[in-house]
Order: structure tokens, then sequence, then C-alpha cells
């Protein structure tokens, strides 16, 4: 995975080797016998994927698994653990010019991080939109969300949250952590 500054805890952005911590927050959600439960994740996940993966993996749930990180309120990232591998989710493919942990999603996906004149263009996803089909949200409806440019990533991840059913958990986890 690419380099993530000091002690893991801050991401490149802005080029020229620029270092700054992360704004945002991540929280994983598990389902355990048809209820829901959310807690925070570690900050160093917002920068380093590897971390948000194997947090997201220690949780040992028999039900769904699902971390979602708002970075820096830019973009966010879904991350699924599952037997084979991790789907995975990233909301602008765009965001991997300035963002490790973008990059880090692009090359988990095994996909070339944008050339810097596709910059301007408007955000595009990658990864799997048929990941949360089983927490009803269809790809298609994952889509339209992802791709409504008018919300910030924190509004994106509340829509996904209130349609799989957690999203007064996620709420309870995420004002506690801005407190």
């Amino acid at each position: 995975m690419a380099g993530q500054g000091s002690a893991g805890a801050a991401a490149t952005r802005g080029g020229a080797g620029t270092v700054a911590p992360l704004d945002g927050w991540a929280v994983a959600v598990t389902r355990e016998e048809g209820r829901w439960r959310a807690v925070a994740m570690e900050r160093d996940s917002l920068a380093d994927l590897d971390s948000a993966i194997s947090a997201l993996r220690g949780l040992r749930s028999t039900g769904a698994v699902l971390g979602l990180l708002d970075v820096d309120d830019e973009f966010f990232v879904l991350v699924r653990p599952t037997p084979g591998g991790v789907a995975l989710l990233l909301s602008d493919a765009v965001a991997a010019l300035d963002y490790d942990v973008a990059a880090d999603v692009l090359d988990l996906l095994r996909l070339e991080v944008p050339d810097e004149d596709e910059a301007d263009d408007d955000p595009w996803p990658e990864g799997d939109l048929g990941m949360l089909a089983d927490l009803g949200v269809p790809a298609d409806e994952l889509a339209v969300l992802v791709e409504e440019i008018d919300l910030y990533p924190d509004e994106q991840l509340t829509a996904i949250a209130r349609r799989c059913g957690f999203a007064d958990e996620l709420a309870k986890v995420v004002e506690t952590a801005d407190a």
C-alpha cells in the first residue's frame, strides 16, 4: 500500500509531498440476529486501507460487516470483508490523485489512478456497486446515491445507512466522535 505519512495517521494530499491529518470519520457496522451495531474505528483507518480492513476482519461477526469511511469530507469508501477477499467502493476515483487511501482502493481493485487531466472531470465511482444488494440497496440505487454530487460524503453515507436500516446507530457513533 502507498505510504501514509507520520505513524499512518495522515495522508498525502495537495501534492508535492505535503502531509496533513485527515478530517472525517470511520465507522464499522455489524448485523447480528437482525440487529445493527455501530462502533467507531480508529482514525488511522481514514488514511490506511489495510488498517480499516484488519479492523473489520477483527470484528468476527456471523452477519454482515461493513466499514464506512468519510475521508476529509471529500469522498467516501465502503469496505466489506468477504470470504474470498474484500468488496470495495470508492465514491470518487479522482481522489486517488491526492489521497493515498483512495489510491490504495484502486490498487486493490487493480485499476489505474486517473491521469491529472481527468481531475477536472466529474467524479466517478469505482468498485462493487452491488456490495449492499443483500442489505436492501441494489446496485442501481447505490449508483444513484454515489453519483449524487450535490450531497457531501457524510450525507451520502447517511442515505446509504438509512436504506440499509442502521442510520440511527451510525448517527450516534458519528455524533459521539464529533463531540
